[in-house]
């Protein structure tokens, strides 16, 4: 006789990942204690040694209740019994950026990578299901956010990669499984999860739409919700998967297009001047426009340009669709110094507007110090 069906569900899952990682490379399941990550530090126990790969196990003690430390201990001493080596867990200090729920995310995933590259591991597995995949999807919406956070939790992902190398790779071998499997396949095998006390604290964003968003949608619309959710995602994430691929080869022919264009010309060329621009445009020249004519630079102008450390072509710019174009300059942005975490879509937006519907205006200023502006024809990123 087999395992029980969620066992063998569960090991499944694992035993496709694994069939893609480097032969004999070490492995390690990131588990918490609860069920999903239970499950699956058992099933790597069981499939590993069947793939010739060494695994391990590792637990986060985050330090935010009384008794952290004692659990991270007896999560450990489980990695250990179902046949994980090594089995250890790392305390952290977890600060305040971006939230509570942020700021434990910060230190875990640094934590996890720091014992990944000491212990030389090919991959980490983690414990995501397809309901946490449901969950992040409703936030994501919530925040009104594009595609790709809309796309949810990648299945791989690679943090840290330097020019392609010394990243750790991460993978989510559960996320086509709901909870209820992980439950089931840990009751199969005798296993006791822990259930987290801030997983049922309301003050987390993440419970709230785990308790009472996702059963009040399925209350009015029926039951599936979350298998829905986690379809849409995969669908999302293949289109904005496709549309970074295309404006990432946009990004390289714009910037290598103007690269000696903008350093042949004269350091005294003329910058684009408003009005002669609006009637280049046929556009009538309007107060707005009149008002910009007050503040046309010049030599001051000019040494901004030279610090300038991205330029576009207007021209090649405007011609890309919406949804390529807005990651181009949002690609410019990154590459001149603004942080990816705090430039936000209208950031984006306003610079799409000098490409768009310029009438003179002087500059957007983004995160980082980072500034926007419209010179002879150009759009360049530089510090403010």
């Amino acid at each position: 006789m087999g395992p029980d069906p969620a066992v063998a569900t569960v090991r499944l899952a694992v035993r496709r990942v694994l069939a893609d990682l480097p032969p004999g490379a070490m492995v390690l399941a990131a588990c918490s204690g609860g069920a999903d990550s239970l499950a699956l530090a058992a099933a790597l126990a069981f499939e590993a040694p069947r793939s010739g790969r060494p695994a391990g196990g590792v637990t986060i003690d985050h330090g935010l209740q009384d008794d952290s430390a004692k659990r991270a201990t007896l999560v450990v001493r489980t990695l250990a019994d179902l046949g994980l080596d090594p089995a250890g867990s790392v305390a952290v200090d977890v600060g305040a950026e971006g939230g509570p729920e942020n700021a434990a995310r910060i230190a875990r995933y640094d934590a996890l990578d720091e014992a990944a590259r000491r212990l030389n591991a090919a991959a980490v597995l983690l414990g995501h299901t397809r309901d946490d995949q449901a969950e992040t999807v409703l936030m994501g919406l919530a925040r009104g956010s594009g595609a790709r956070s809309l796309a949810g939790m990648p299945p791989t992902f690679v943090r840290g990669e330097v020019r392609g190398e010394g990243g750790v790779r991460y993978h989510r071998p559960l996320l086509e499984l709901d909870r209820e499997t992980t439950r089931r396949a840990c009751q199969a095998m005798g296993l006791e999860p822990w259930d987290d006390p801030h997983n049922d604290d309301p003050a987390y964003t993440r419970v709230r739409v785990r308790h009472d968003a996702l059963p009040a949608l399925e209350n009015a619309l029926g039951p599936g919700i979350p298998a829905a959710l986690a379809r849409t995602a995969r669908m999302l994430r293949d289109d904005a998967d496709a549309l970074d691929e295309f404006a990432t080869r946009a990004y390289s022919e714009l910037t290598e297009r103007e690269h000696d264009a903008l350093f042949a010309q004269s350091e005294h060329a003329p910058a684009e001047h408003p009005r002669s621009q609006a009637a280049e445009e046929n556009r009538p020249v309007t107060d707005e426009t009149q008002g910009a004519d007050e503040d046309a630079p010049g030599e001051g102008q000019r040494s901004v340009e030279g610090e300038a450390v991205v330029v576009l072509g207007v021209e090649g710019v405007a011609d890309l669709p919406r949804a390529v174009r807005t990651r181009v300059l949002r690609m410019a942005a990154i590459e001149a110094g603004s942080p990816p975490g705090t430039l936000a879509a209208v950031h984006v937006d306003e610079v799409d507007r000098l490409v768009t519907a310029w009438r003179g205006q002087r500059r957007v200023d983004l995160p980082g110090g980072v500034r926007a502006f419209r010179r002879c024809g150009r759009l360049l990123f530089g510090p403010g």
